[in-house]
């Protein structure tokens, strides 16, 4: 039998934070423009849409258990 394994509530309505995605966005649209990020700045916006997926997922799992 699978493990069950409960979500908050809370977690249906988490976001990054402000600040955390306008950095996201500037990064990739700074990428975008066609000026190259320097290898510091790749690994943040690699991190931080980690993390973006990554709570989407967790939201949409939350939701899922909710409903």
């Amino acid at each position: 039998m699978p493990e069950v394994i409960e979500i908050p509530v809370e977690l249906t309505h988490f976001q990054l934070p402000e600040a955390v995605h306008a950095r996201l966005q500037f990064l990739l649209d700074r990428q975008d423009a066609g000026t190259p990020l320097t290898p510091l700045e790749t690994q943040e916006a690699e991190g931080l849409v980690e993390l973006a997926e990554f709570l989407s997922l967790l939201q949409l799992r939350s939701q899922r258990v909710v409903k």
